[in-house]
């Protein structure tokens, strides 16, 4: 694996992301790349950590708020405390400010409110802020500012999203959230919205498969535009897609009705495919 060994700088945000797929795909990139995307996961990290936390809601979107501080300082020439070395990655790949913002957007979805059955433009909307918009960070440090890195954001965004909200059903109901949307729950004959009814629901299964199907299709869209992209610049990214649509076809073949065990990923197979990309 011609990655090398972890710069000390990488340290904490390393630290946060091992075991992790993400983890394993950071660890075949050059040390800039790989540097640049532990910071991204740093600064993720962070503002999830906010939206999902215990706190009162105002506190968490005043810290919200102090973040997109940070990013206006950031872009402003700043260096905020702490954020030296993602000041350096905006600079090095010409990362983009809007993104960081449209992140902030989707922890602010959050932390405003338990999102219980969105309709389906508002779940495509925070997919997009908390997993596409990432992905477009991405595919600039990964080398693919055009076209090309737009549609694999937008597509392996919206497939990895997705199997994350398949995985978490049951956890995020523990939270009083239900990210399953009303249109597919309402054509599976599922009424309400209370996430702790609907994950009891025997017929949540249809809802499941419908949001399986997508995540699938958008697989498939990333995997045509991998497919056109220099090899190295989605080495990274292909074993993110393998690992989650693994993930996805466990699920599917486990089913959907409670009680629901937890899938993982295997993580023998997980670092086959991360050295199977890396060498080839």
């Amino acid at each position: 694996m011609k990655s090398g060994a972890l710069h000390p700088q990488e340290g904490n945000a390393a630290v946060r992301a091992s075991g992790s797929s993400f983890y394993l795909a950071m660890r075949i990139l050059g040390r800039q790349q790989r540097q640049a995307m532990f910071e991204i996961y740093s600064f993720c990290r962070a503002v999830d950590d906010i939206a999902d936390g215990n706190a009162p809601r105002e506190w968490r979107l005043a810290r919200l708020a102090e973040w997109r501080d940070n990013i206006d300082a950031l872009f402003a020439g700043g260096r905020p405390p702490g954020l030296d070395r993602l000041a350096d990655a905006i600079e090095r790949f010409d990362l983009r400010k809007q993104d960081f913002n449209a992140v902030i957007d989707g922890m602010e979805m959050d932390a405003a409110s338990d999102i219980c059955a969105p309709d389906l433009a508002s779940l495509e909307l925070y997919c997009d802020r908390v997993a596409c918009a990432v992905g477009r960070l991405s595919v600039r440090i990964f080398g693919l500012a055009g076209d090309e890195g737009r549609l694999l954001a937008h597509h392996l965004g919206l497939a990895l999203q997705l199997t994350n909200i398949l995985r978490d059903i049951d956890e995020d109901a523990a939270l009083g959230r239900l990210y399953l949307p009303r249109e597919a729950l309402r054509d599976a004959g599922v009424e309400s919205n209370s996430p702790s009814d609907v994950v009891l629901d025997s017929r949540i299964g249809g809802a499941c498969v419908f949001l399986a199907s997508l995540a699938r299709n958008h697989f498939a869209e990333s995997q045509a535009v991998m497919a056109v992209c220099p090899r190295q610049s989605v080495k990274a990214p292909r074993i993110m897609a393998e690992a989650y649509r693994t993930l996805l076809d466990d699920m599917v073949a486990r089913g959907w009705s409670p009680p629901r065990a937890r899938v993982r990923v295997n993580k023998a197979r997980l670092i086959w495919t991360a050295l199977r990309h890396a060498f080839v």
